[in-house]
């Protein structure tokens, strides 16, 4: 990035903290905060062991600094500004996650737009949302869009907060289903003097999976035998025998599958369950980036302050304003939409941002603030000379 580039967006990111109240998180006080200013060259240099205390008032240091990032600690401690880990007096921390676009396997960060990255990101944060409602009933939730590529959830109930890293790294391996005990989905009960093999329908994974064999029942019933037969054998492990046995089990009795008896129909059904949990488990974790959540002293993004890399805004976001939340429109900045400027491109580009898709070709292009921001930012532009 050029020196007229880098303090234009310096200069701009300025004005957007002069017109912009910074909302703090919980217990600020007791929270190390660090930033990285705009530095010259390719370098970065971040800037951190810094308390609220240090900071001084909120509002004049961010209009006074503009920085590039700014964080707070997940974690708070006795002494936040003391200048080592070992000094500060850990006391407790948030249970942060962060789903970012480059983790998600569905994802080429070479090939998909930035709209595309967004889109499954949410589509994850879904995922994880409920894992941490519905199977761990945690409701002290703040949801954080990075103004990057994904977003950040901080869990805040008072069970999570002093938990050291192998307990946070269990959950983790939870919702990311590793090593995930197939067995253990499935429970033993007594019936008029029989035993039977049920999966575990009331939640969790046995749920999903449980959800997964129903649906999947349903699609053969409503096949011609020798499709379903044929749909029962793609699975591992299923011959044309056992997926006939488990096609008339389902077909004679579909309230035992309903039920989540997998006793009916004999092993292939077993078989069937293995399969299917491979591939629930493949479609509905959620791949959080496990460092973010094990590391307890782990700096976080602050809630209303621009990245430096897009130039958006990190939102926090009300769980009842989830699904209408667009990252794509609701963070850009309102600073940033009342006027144009001129960018240099040396390649083109196609910018989908405020509900508008502005291409760009190499050379000199007059956009949108917001548009030549954001190409800026992610270095994809410098800014053109003033004529």
């Amino acid at each position: 990035m050029d020196d007229r580039t880098r303090e234009y967006l310096r200069g701009r990111f300025g004005d957007y903290y002069r017109a912009t109240s910074l909302s703090p998180p919980s217990e600020a006080n007791e929270r190390e905060w660090g930033h990285i200013p705009w530095t010259p060259g390719s370098g970065t240099t971040m800037v951190r062991h810094q308390s609220l205390l240090d900071l001084g008032n909120l509002d004049a240091f961010f209009r006074e600094t503009a920085p590039r990032h700014a964080y707070f600690s997940a974690a708070q401690y006795d002494d936040p500004g003391a200048s080592t880990m070992g000094k500060k007096g850990w006391r407790r921390a948030d249970l942060v996650f962060d789903l970012d676009a480059d983790h998600l396997p569905s994802i080429d960060p070479e090939s998909a737009t930035y709209a595309e990255m967004l889109s499954a990101c949410k589509d994850a944060l879904e995922r994880l949302l409920a894992f941490l409602e519905n199977d761990f009933g945690f409701e002290n939730l703040q949801i954080v869009f990075s103004g990057g590529r994904g977003y950040h959830v901080h869990v805040r109930d008072e069970a999570v907060l002093e938990l050291d890293s192998e307990a946070r790294r269990e959950i983790v391996d939870y919702v990311r289903a590793i090593d995930l005990d197939v067995e253990g989905l499935i429970r033993t009960e007594q019936e008029q003097g029989t035993t039977k093999r049920v999966l575990r329908t009331e939640g969790g994974w046995g749920k999903r999976v449980h959800e997964a064999l129903v649906e999947y029942a349903d699609d053969l019933r409503e096949m011609d035998e020798e499709a379903a037969v044929a749909r029962l054998q793609e699975l591992d492990g299923i011959g044309e025998g056992r997926a006939t046995t488990i096609l008339g089990a389902f077909r004679r009795n579909p309230d035992a599958v309903r039920a989540g008896n997998v006793e009916a129909g004999g092993p292939g059904v077993r078989r069937l369950v293995e399969a299917l949990c491979a591939q629930v488990t493949a479609s509905r974790t959620a791949p959080v980036d496990e460092p973010v959540t094990t590391d307890t002293h782990r700096l976080i993004r602050v809630p209303g302050t621009l990245h430096g890399g897009s130039g958006l805004e990190v939102c926090r976001i009300p769980r009842t304003e989830l699904d209408a939340f667009d990252p794509l429109v609701d963070a850009v900045p309102n600073r940033f939409t009342d006027r144009t400027i001129e960018i240099d491109c040396s390649e083109p580009a196609t910018v989908e941002l405020n509900g508008e898709t502005v291409m760009v070709e190499p050379g000199t292009n007059t956009v949108p603030e917001y548009v030549g921001v954001f190409l800026m930012a992610r270095d994809s532009a410098s800014k053109a000379p003033e004529r």
